[in-house]
């Protein structure tokens, strides 16, 4: 008696993906992540230097499978983006908010020297 083929695994099909004609696009050059261990909060903020303060214009709540998944499809369409762009370079120097802000204030670490 011959053995039952397993069945060969189905071929994904595409999801149908809709894109609303009222959805605003959300410029965004910051973001706040944070976890619990069911799900990855990212908030999606923007800075400027004539404001005050960050504001968050959108919020994303993923799963944890779906953050790592996000993680992995974003460093490829990076790699994808260097190979027709060019490598992407952190400036050197300060960071981008020090440069747009200045040097954060606050107690400095126990292990920083001390001035005077």
């Amino acid at each position: 008696m011959a053995e039952p083929q397993p069945t060969p695994p189905a071929a994904p099909r595409p999801i149908p993906i809709e894109l609303p004609g009222n959805l605003e696009p959300a410029y965004a050059n910051l973001a706040l992540i944070a976890h619990s261990p069911a799900e990855i909060v990212i908030d999606f903020a923007r800075i400027l230097p004539a404001m005050p303060k960050a504001r968050i214009c959108a919020r994303v709540i993923l799963t944890p499978l779906c953050a790592k998944a996000l993680l992995r499809a974003l460093g490829e369409n990076l790699a994808n983006f260097e190979k027709q762009y060019g490598e992407i370079r952190f400036p050197e120097g300060p960071s981008l908010a020090e440069q747009l802000f200045g040097k954060p204030t606050g107690d400095p670490s126990p292990d920083s020297p001390k001035e005077g």
